[in-house]
């Protein structure tokens, strides 16, 4: 059967997105053309099977011509190769670059080399995701991190100078470049619960308080002190061991209690549970503090913050509500004790570990 077609000559790159997406997510081309013919791209198009395959081929083919130039984000809005409109650009970029939490989750914390590579297929089976895709989506946080370790200035704004990637995308990319440097522990079976973006949010909140870049932030942009924020600041991790204060003077801790108990009664239905193990919380939070000048330890935060201080509060039925006050008004009173000096510290140290046990307790 003959079939007629209308062709024009242009010097604008076509690209479906809808197929790109495909393309993204490791189809072959036949189950790819399965895809757009079950969407019904045969009646959208007038076109018959034959034709669906031959663009979908001829789409597919032009995604690989430019995906070197992915790799390279700036160089796609100067080459001349292709003529594609900058907000196409944008979308290929911000696309190539996305990827699936689910994969992300499996590959966070772990070194990002050929080893970690070869558990890919692994990776594909429990994820159902494709491992064309994984790889793509490996490739590329290990392109992002090779790219901005060793870069000065604010991690999230190199990101995106370099790639080109919208803030929330590169917060995320910042993320897992600030995990895969600490090898922060994220594998274990109690923290399986924890979704990326459980530890993405915790990230931001590492980087943003606790890193050499986060001195630089605080003491009026010092350029001298923006130097990473992938790296956690050795000299405030040694300072938090004057924290032990509050938990080796047993008058303070004693006096801390009584100024949290008296904020807290008749405020939360767990009060003579919080009453009763106030001191073990409070060696949870202040031991954690001062076992973080060791690397392990360091790797170790979040289980020991799941272990230590979540599951005791899981276990006697806790609600977000009240971990909420508890800590709030556990932190606040130590301002109110007369011998502690170490009040910038404390602030610095709780306003992490806040954040973050609210974000990783799930009722």
């Amino acid at each position: 059967m003959s079939m007629e077609l209308d062709v024009f000559v242009g010097n604008t790159t076509i690209m479906d997105m809808e197929v790109y997406q495909l393309w993204l997510d490791g189809l072959t081309v036949s189950d790819a053309v399965k895809v757009r013919m079950d969407e019904g791209a045969l009646l959208e198009y007038e076109a018959n099977a034959e034709v669906l395959t031959s663009d979908t081929m001829d789409q597919f083919r032009t995604f690989q011509m430019c995906e070197r130039l992915l790799h390279s984000p700036t160089k796609l809005g100067s080459q001349l190769l292709y003529q594609i409109p900058a907000q196409n650009q944008r979308i290929l970029i911000e696309r190539y670059y996305e990827f699936d939490s689910v994969f992300a989750r499996e590959v966070l914390g772990k070194k990002l080399s050929k080893g970690t590579k070869k558990d890919l297929d692994d990776i594909s089976c429990k994820t159902a995701i494709t491992l064309k895709s994984c790889r793509r989506q490996f490739d590329n946080f290990k392109r992002v991190f090779k790219v901005v370790e060793e870069l000065k200035g604010p991690l999230v704004e190199n990101i995106q100078r370099h790639f080109l990637l919208s803030d929330t995308l590169a917060r995320d990319y910042a993320a897992i470049v600030f995990f895969a440097n600490s090898r922060f522990e994220t594998g274990k079976r109690k923290l399986q619960y924890l979704s990326f973006q459980d530890f993405a949010f915790c990230a931001g909140q590492l980087i943003s308080y606790w890193t050499i870049g986060a001195v630089g932030k605080m003491q009026l942009f010092d350029q001298s002190l923006m130097d990473m924020d992938v790296d956690l600041e050795k000299e405030f991790l040694h300072e938090l061991k004057d924290l032990k204060v509050l938990v080796n003077d047993k008058d303070m801790m004693d006096q801390h209690k009584i100024l949290v108990c008296a904020a807290l009664r008749g405020k939360i239905k767990v009060y003579k549970l919080m009453e009763v193990n106030f001191k073990n919380l409070s060696r949870a939070l202040i031991n954690l503090a001062s076992k973080l000048t060791h690397t392990k330890d360091v790797r170790d935060l979040f289980i020991d913050l799941v272990e230590k201080f979540i599951e005791p509060c899981r276990y006697d039925r806790w609600t977000v509500a009240e971990i909420t006050l508890f800590l709030t008004h556990y932190t606040n009173a130590a301002h109110c004790l007369g011998t502690f000096r170490h009040q910038m510290i404390w602030d610095r140290y709780m306003g992490v570990i806040k954040s973050c046990i609210l974000q990783m307790y799930h009722e």
